[in-house]
């Protein structure tokens, strides 16, 4: 399926059970990167606007750039409070903006989607002289408890294309995209607690298992209902993550 895409017909489950972004985020950005409410932010691949949304809180001007027209729609609804956020039908490789505009770009959960030459390049062109890119994704804890074991299986099963678009597997090397610059990496913890309509909502929000109402779909959920069952404490289950931030200068 063509990436930009990918989430067209999943675009509520995104909203609803997607995690967002702890706001030690922006407190590390601040401390490490001199990111102040002044700065403004280019959202590339910003979806339905959850790493958007933190900066926004902050009092920054971010400009959401996103391909989707799905996504971009949502994000203007959901983040329709905020005067300071702008939409823009754009991509990673051509965002429409201008030259040397925006303090950062950053990238929440979407790197791995975007083709890293161009984007350097984009990325480059757009940013004030010192400007920062910020790449971050909420990386689930694959074995950190045996129902994160058993959830990883679900997926490694059912999954359509699981193990090919996981964004370990499709991101090219960090440290090659930065290069010859230096990065940093710093990492936060991050959970979601769901019961099973939840946990199921969150399997739905991901574009690697079957469409939700298929039978593919109807098999998976069995799965999922199985080893709920096996590990839920007060009907609750908990997703970890590792929210992992890149962050350094082109």
């Amino acid at each position: 399926m063509d990436t930009v895409e990918r989430f067209s017909s999943r675009v509520q489950d995104y909203i609803k059970y997607r995690p967002g972004y702890p706001p030690q985020i922006v407190d590390l950005l601040e401390s490490r990167c001199a990111l102040t409410t002044e700065s403004v932010i280019a959202d590339i691949g910003s979806g339905t606007g959850k790493l958007s949304e933190i900066f926004l809180e902050n009092g920054n001007s971010v400009l959401g750039v996103e391909p989707n027209r799905a996504m971009r729609t949502a994000a203007e609804k959901v983040l329709a409070g905020f005067k300071q956020f702008k939409s823009i039908d754009g991509s990673a490789e051509s965002t429409g903006l201008p030259d040397h505009g925006v303090d950062f770009v950053t990238a929440g959960q979407a790197f791995h989607w975007f083709d890293q030459v161009k984007t350097k390049h984009e990325f480059a062109r757009i940013l004030k002289p010192g400007g920062w890119v910020v790449i971050i994704w909420n990386e689930r804890r694959l074995h950190a408890t045996p129902f994160l074991r058993a959830y990883e299986q679900v997926l490694l099963k059912h999954g359509t294309d699981y193990e090919r678009v996981r964004h370990e597997n499709t991101s090219a090397d960090i440290a090659g995209f930065f290069a010859p610059g230096e990065f940093s990496v710093e990492r936060f913890d991050n959970f979601q607690e769901f019961d099973f309509e939840g946990l199921k909502g969150r399997l739905s929000s991901t574009s690697y298992v079957p469409e939700p109402g298929t039978p593919a779909f109807l098999t998976l959920s069995e799965s999922l209902d199985k080893i709920f069952s096996q590990h839920q404490i007060n009907g609750k289950v908990v997703l970890e993550y590792d929210s992992s931030v890149y962050f350094g200068r082109i």
